[in-house]
This record gives structure tokens, sequence and C-alpha cells, in this order.
């Protein structure tokens, strides 16, 4: 084995993150951050889709530093989360993102009987997506009253797979591995193009299963290449890896690697859309690079030993460029960790700011380099 060497850096990162993470818990509380608008995060609604981020964070941080009020806010946030999870109906693919960092991060590092009820519970829901026909789990319901997206697919689904994975080999019931298999197969057949870019959202016809189009959702057009949509791929085919092995889900995962690495600036930190002309503005998106640069770590592991330096140094350079260049560690009047993020560009919403999933990411990252013992997608 090669041996690893913990960057010089990464001491110092970890001591500003849980430094700073404390200070802005007592604004936050056991609230649901999105985006920092002017300096302070703007708290959403408990069944926005980030909602297991700041938790997740703060389950992450707790596990390194035993701190007792970090982990009584991520339990209230997961308490916070129960109606929603009861009484809400409008309940989408999201269930993955929101509670496998909270229910399954609970469930691993405090052993919460009732963590882990809300995880089945919620793994349930999500099951009760899939599309038999098309073989995919639908994203969306409609929006507003006469919409139809019963056919709607997109590759963020991709990290929602590990909560099936996880509630199969919780029960020992292989139906929700099964789901989850056949949602990963329809990704590798219809999402990633030959080069590893990779669409955002596509369109089957819901009654036959059929194909029937892609849309440029939070890209700049269907036939461009959002950076956190190809991040998205590239960290959720290697977890399909890690759960079941086969090797077409980690030779996907590397041709998306290869096509993202390729793409980056200097810094190593992502434009929004690695396609979009001239006229539109680059802003980054730090969000796409902490995602990535996680997978990338993961990605490390699962390949052979002459290929692993590569993906391990551009993982680490990653998260250094974005502690160096972006992080907001001396600047009090900014509740964010990393800056310039972009989350819907088309729609004008969030653009070159903090994101909490950014920074949920970006500590994800930092705890896999110092050998952290629980990332909860695994």
């Amino acid at each position: 084995m090669l041996e690893r060497k913990t960057p010089e850096w990464l001491d110092e990162a970890w001591e500003n993150t849980v430094r700073k993470t404390v200070r802005i818990s007592g604004r936050i509380g056991a609230g649901f951050p999105h985006a920092s608008v002017g300096g302070t995060y703007v708290l959403e609604a408990p069944h926005w889709w980030t909602a297991g981020f700041w938790p997740g964070l703060l389950w992450l941080v707790y596990e390194e530093s035993s701190n007792a009020s970090l982990r009584e806010l991520a339990e209230q946030c997961e308490v916070k989360l129960d109606p929603v999870l009861h009484d809400y109906t409008r309940l989408d693919h999201d269930l993955g993102f929101m509670w496998t960092l909270t229910s399954i991060a609970s469930y691993k590092l405090i052993q919460s009987a009732e963590s882990r009820r809300r995880a089945l519970q919620a793994a349930n829901y999500l099951a009760a997506r899939f599309n038999l026909q098309g073989r995919y789990i639908r994203a969306w319901n409609p929006w507003r009253e006469g919409e139809d997206n019963a056919g709607i697919a997109i590759i963020d689904c991709c990290m929602n797979m590990p909560l099936l994975y996880w509630a199969s080999k919780e029960s020992g019931d292989p139906r929700y591995r099964h789901i989850a298999e056949a949602h990963m197969e329809t990704v590798l057949e219809h999402f990633i193009r030959p080069d590893g870019s990779v669409y955002h959202i596509v369109q089957f016809d819901a009654i036959t299963g059929e194909r029937t189009g892609q849309l440029g959702g939070q890209g700049y057009a269907p036939e461009s290449a959002w950076a956190r949509g190809t991040a998205w791929a590239l960290y959720g085919l290697t977890l399909a890896y890690h759960h079941n092995g086969e090797r077409r889900y980690i030779d996907a995962a590397k041709r998306v690697a290869h096509y993202f690495l390729a793409q980056l600036p200097e810094d190593l930190v992502p434009y929004w859309d690695f396609r979009i002309p001239p006229e539109v503005t680059k802003y980054r998106d730090s969000s796409a690079g902490a995602c990535a640069a996680s997978g990338l770590l993961l990605l490390a592991d699962k390949v052979g030993e002459l290929e692993s330096g590569v993906y391990r140094e551009v993982g680490v350079r990653i998260l250094e460029s974005l502690y160096r260049n972006y992080g907001a560690w001396d600047d009090s009047a900014e509740e964010g960790l990393i800056r310039h993020g972009t989350s819907h560009y088309p729609e004008g919403k969030n653009i070159d700011v903090p994101l909490i999933y950014g920074d949920y990411f970006f500590v994800e990252g930092l705890a896999r380099l110092r050998g952290g013992r629980t990332i909860f997608w695994e």
C-alpha cells in the first residue's frame, strides 16, 4: 500500500471548521439553513431538500469533537423532521438527502432505535417512488396544479440511493437494493454521456417507460454539463460500487471523474457549468468542488493502487483550494464556511454565495482525510 501523508494544512482547517461551526450554531440552532445571503444563513422550512445537511455537518463535527451541544442540535433537527415524514404530502426523492444525514447518521453514531425506525420509514417512501416500467425513481411531485412530472428523473438522485442500500442491509430485505440497482442502471444507460459528461434531467413516458427527452434543469441547457450534476454522478456511482461491487459503476465513475477534472480551472474549483457560451458569467460552484472532492477520496479507496494516488491527490488539492481560497474563516460577518457557491443559475437563485451542502461536503472531505470512522452514505 502507498503511504498516505496527512496534508500539513489539515489540522488547521479542521480547527477552524470546528470553531466556526460552534460559533454559528448559536444562531442557527436546530434550524435548516440553505444559502447565506448577506452573510447570514437563510433558514428554510423543514420540508426543503437541504434540511439534512446542517444536522449532517453537526454530526460530522460531533464525532470528532464530542461536543454535546452539537449533538443535541442535530437530534433536535431530526425530531423537527417528524411532521414532514408523517404528515407532509409532497415528499419526493430527496428523502435520501434528508434522512441519511439525520436518522442514519444518528443511528450509526449513537445507535438510536427511533432514528433507525425513521430511516426505514423514509426508505419505504423512497422505494415507493420507483417506476417499474422506466426503472427510475421519480424525482418530484407536481409543483403546481395541472403539472405532470411523473416521468422526470434527475442525476441528484444518485446520492439518495445509499438510503435504500442501507435499508436493505439493515432489514435483510433485498427489495430496497433491487430498486437502487435498477435506478442506477438507468443512470448508466440514460444519464452518462460517452465523454463522461452528465445530463441533469431525463424525461420518460411514465406509462411505457420509454425515454422522451432531456432538460437543462440547473445547468445552462439540455446538452450542457452542469458541474454539480457531474459531481453528484461521480460520487453517486462510486457509492453504488461501494455498496454492490459491480465493476461497471466504478468504470463509469472514473469516466465522469476524468471529464470533471479535465474541465477545472487553475485553482481546481469548478465553474457552475462546464459548457456555457462566452457571454454567460462563469460563476464558480464551490459546492460542486466539495462534493466531487469527497467522491474522489472514496474513489481513490476503491480503485487499484496504481490509480489511487491520482484521485486522492486531486481530491486533496481541491479541498486545500477551497480552504485557502474560498474559506470565510476570519470573517465574523459571514456564517458560511465556503464562499462562491451557485445554487440555481437559470432561475437566478443563490448565486455566488455559501451553500449549506457545499459546507457539508467540505467538512465531510476533511473528515475523510482525517480518517473519519463514519461516513453516512456508506
